[in-house]
């Protein structure tokens, strides 16, 4: 089964934009990962995005790290699962979602009752990864 995803680690992290009770996480880029079925070979490319929460609240304790910035790891969660240093291509879900992000200087920790990934205009290639 063909499979992408986003790389946490070394996406670079352009905003967050809260506007009411949305929260937007900007990636600019974001650097995938595309598995093909039957290949042992992946695919690196890049594509700017938004990670997006809905009826979404932004950790009040935790201050805003300076951006852009590189991501250094993470969590995202929606309902019962949470992905660890990665967001599948597609993500929609509706109830339960939260993240937190790492870059340097700190963290961005979101609460939210949905979440859902946006890209726009298409991933442009980097290279193979083959395997060692």
């Amino acid at each position: 089964m063909d499979s992408t995803t986003i790389e946490l680690p070394g996406s670079r992290i352009a905003a967050v934009i809260q506007e009411g009770d949305e929260i937007r996480v900007e990636f600019a880029p974001a650097y995938l990962v595309k598995i093909m079925t039957g290949s042992v070979e992946r695919t690196r490319w890049h594509q700017e995005g938004a990670l997006v929460f809905d009826a979404a609240n932004l950790d009040d304790e935790t201050p805003l790290p300076s951006l852009p910035a590189d991501c250094e790891g993470g969590d995202v969660g929606e309902n019962i699962y949470t992905y660890r240093d990665m967001v599948p291509v597609p993500l929609t879900s509706q109830g339960r979602a939260h993240c937190v992000l790492r870059v340097q200087g700190g963290e961005i920790r979101i609460d939210g009752g949905g979440v859902r990934l946006e890209m726009r205009d298409v991933p442009k290639y980097i290279e193979h990864i083959r395997p060692s």
